[in-house]
């Protein structure tokens, strides 16, 4: 892995409450984020009290790298979003400028978590479609703005493979968004619902309170039937 291929961005605890429908008793729940990236929502959590994992690739390397990477490429990024106002919707985040100083807060908040959190044993290497944890070592599993997102590098046959494994781990799987980069659904999302539901799997679409792609306001629940 070469962190220049990398887009850090990562997530508030309180867009994670909306993204994945996750209320507070879901939080007493041995949960892993995977794909976490430079989320907040470990270190948000922390001081709450709250047992919480996050797995990442872009974990091995050093906080200052990943913070200045960010630095790197968040005027990029929003150029691109600024140039495409049709997109997005401004509810959540009222504006570019603010959803910028989200994003900024909450990297600087994962920077100053990350190497306590790395001795903790709370931020662990790894990537799917193989994690190195035990059967039923969890009991939820998120996946923030990876799984179909990216849907153009990564075939079905790897999200068919990587939610299986997430399912190995944990007993319920929830994934947002539905979409992919050009916020359109991916192809992927209902041959993947049939799969799963043929192989005994209990599989539901869910309308959260959390959209920015525009129309995507859908997360993904898959837990054993």
């Amino acid at each position: 892995m070469k962190l220049e291929n990398v887009v850090p961005l990562g997530r508030s605890l309180d867009e994670y409450k909306k993204m994945f429908d996750l209320s507070d008793l879901d939080f007493d729940k041995n949960i892993v984020g995977v794909g976490d990236g430079p989320a907040s929502v470990n270190a948000e959590l922390k001081e709450l009290g709250k047992k919480y994992l996050s797995v990442d690739p872009v974990y091995i390397f050093s906080a200052d790298e990943i913070e200045n990477k960010f630095h790197q490429v968040v005027d990029n990024i929003f150029e691109q979003i600024e140039a495409s106002p049709n997109s997005w919707v401004w509810s959540y985040h009222e504006n570019p400028q603010a959803l910028k100083n989200t994003r900024i807060n909450v990297t600087t908040k994962f920077v100053a978590d990350f190497e306590q959190g790395l001795q903790d044993g709370r931020y662990v290497s790894g990537e799917l479609p193989n994690l190195h944890f035990k059967d039923d070592q969890f009991s939820l599993a998120l996946c923030s703005h990876f799984l179909f997102l990216y849907s153009d590098l990564f075939s079905y046959e790897f999200h068919l493979k990587s939610v299986l494994e997430m399912l190995r781990i944990a007993g319920e799987v929830r994934i947002f968004p539905l979409l992919t980069l050009d916020v359109n659904k991916s192809d992927y999302v209902n041959p993947l619902i049939k799969e799963l539901e043929n192989q005994g799997y209990a599989v539901t679409v869910k309308k959260v309170n959390y959209e920015f792609q525009k129309g995507g306001n859908e997360m993904l629940s898959v837990s054993r039937g």
